[in-house]
């Protein structure tokens, strides 16, 4: 089965061409199926680029997906169009009285920054609350990982020594876990981030549980023992250019970036990079969809706010 996605967004034809099934508003109406109703939060700076991303990881399923994109209405995005935000995006206020099967909230580059300081942070936790009882299950990336384990949790951020920039080799920590479903006992996650979250802080949270983690990079997928949230360090939406993208543009600017760890064959960057993260993606996320989502999410969303909140799931 297809995402739904209006036929207008740039992330349609962009699928289209690469024989992922998408499929209309319109076209999907037609059709007597409940479908998946699933919300993007996207504070990345080049959206587009972000929802296509995402869009195609969560296209790789048998279900039928619903996505809505929500923006920040305390924050202007500079690298975004004015009328593709209003053309294609929702503000809060417009969806907080609606009910999801799933929420994902996207990165952002203010890690450097204290919470407190993001001008957007009081409402971004407005939604991260909300969340709670509107959606039956978030996945934070990167940033937002950060954010959201601070916000529920009051686990702190760290500024590392030099940015965790490339493609590190990750293993599960957890047995049967149903989020990591069919994964390799390695498997690799691109990383672009210079804050962390520190295993001796999560370990002090009886509600949490390090799902995944690479020798190189730290703590990857921590869970709440509930089922209903999953924190995740890594960009594993990355394309195969994504973090070359990055590289360039800080060599550009002069900025001092090191070469991505195991990211450019030889650390050549004259040299096309390997995609050797693409399986893992897709299985993370169709397993999310399928397993997290869509065979424990009430038929009927009005039910969310009555489930127990304190439910554990084995992920």
């Amino acid at each position: 089965m297809p995402i739904r996605i209006s036929s207008e967004l740039p992330a349609f034809k962009t699928l289209g061409e690469e024989n992922i099934f998408v499929m209309s508003k319109e076209r999907a109406e037609h059709q007597d199926i409940r479908p998946l109703k699933v919300i993007i939060l996207n504070i990345m700076p080049k959206k587009i680029e972000t929802e296509s991303q995402l869009m195609r990881l969560l296209s790789n399923t048998p279900l039928q997906v619903d996505i809505e994109l929500l923006q920040m209405a305390s924050h202007v995005s500079r690298n975004t169009s004015h009328h593709h935000l209003e053309s294609f995006y929702k503000t809060f206020d417009e969806i907080k009285d609606k009910r999801y099967d799933g929420m994902i909230v996207t990165g952002a580059p203010v890690e450097l920054l204290e919470y407190e300081q993001v001008d957007y942070w009081n409402e971004i936790t407005q939604i991260f609350e909300w969340s709670k009882t509107h959606v039956f299950s978030t996945i934070y990336i990167c940033w937002a990982a950060q954010a959201g384990l601070y916000y529920h949790f009051g686990i702190p951020k760290y500024t590392l020594p030099q940015k965790m920039f490339g493609i590190f080799p990750h293993h599960a920590e957890v047995e049967n876990c149903q989020l990591l479903r069919g994964f390799d006992d390695i498997f690799n996650v691109p990383h672009s981030r210079n804050t962390e979250v520190r295993r001796e802080d999560i370990e002090k949270v009886d509600q949490l549980e390090i799902l995944t983690s690479s020798e190189l990079s730290g703590v990857h997928i921590v869970a709440n023992k509930n089922g209903r949230q999953y924190f995740i360090t890594g960009h594993s939406e990355y394309e195969r250019d994504t973090i070359a993208s990055e590289y360039f543009r800080d060599v550009a600017k002069g900025i001092d970036i090191q070469i991505p760890y195991n990211y450019f064959p030889d650390d050549d960057p004259e040299k096309t990079p390997v995609f050797s993260w693409r399986c893992a993606a897709n299985l993370m996320f169709s397993n999310w969809l399928n397993y997290c989502v869509y065979q424990k999410t009430p038929y009927n969303l009005d039910e969310l706010e009555i489930r127990s909140w304190t439910w554990e799931a084995p992920f």
